[in-house]
């Protein structure tokens, strides 16, 4: 597991998509590409140990229409 910057540093995905697509890491509140196609509700930190845990094929599916 890599130790993640501070919480001041956006997830690296934050800095490449849409402003309107940013939202908060539902883990530590770190800001990251959170809505919208290849969004997700955690960073790519608060991620990792979900993925060891289940594999790798986790991933979050909107359950909107």
């Amino acid at each position: 597991m890599t130790t993640p910057p501070p919480l001041s540093e956006p997830d690296p995905s934050a800095l490449i998509c849409p402003g309107d697509r940013v939202g908060l890491c539902a883990g530590c509140q770190r800001k990251t590409h959170r809505y919208g196609s290849g969004g997700s509700p955690l960073c790519q930190w608060c991620m990792e140990p979900v993925q060891e845990k289940w594999g790798a094929g986790v991933r979050y599916i909107s359950t909107r229409g």
